[in-house]
């Protein structure tokens, strides 16, 4: 589970077996955990947190979306050549 963001306090990251679901990521701080969709960003999963603090990650991944995509995509790449 390889953390590839992090801002504001939350991390960001996504799980190895996911690899075949559509793109998304996982965001966390403390104990919580949502999932959210790359395409198009919007929450999958809410976990324990409040809409404002949704709202603040859905912003911070519409800002990182394209880096995400990317790095999402370089993981599918290792994956079907490993």
């Amino acid at each position: 589970m390889p953390v590839i963001l992090r801002v504001s306090g939350y991390k960001f990251w996504f799980y190895q077996a996911d690899l075949s679901d559509p793109p998304h990521v996982h965001a966390g701080r403390e104990s919580r955990e949502a999932k959210f969709w790359l395409q198009p960003v919007r929450v999958a999963r809410a976990g324990r947190f409040r809409t404002n603090e949704l709202r603040e990650i859905e912003r911070i991944i519409n800002d990182n979306r394209d880096y995400l995509l990317a790095v999402w995509q370089d993981e599918q790449g290792k994956r079907a050549n490993g």
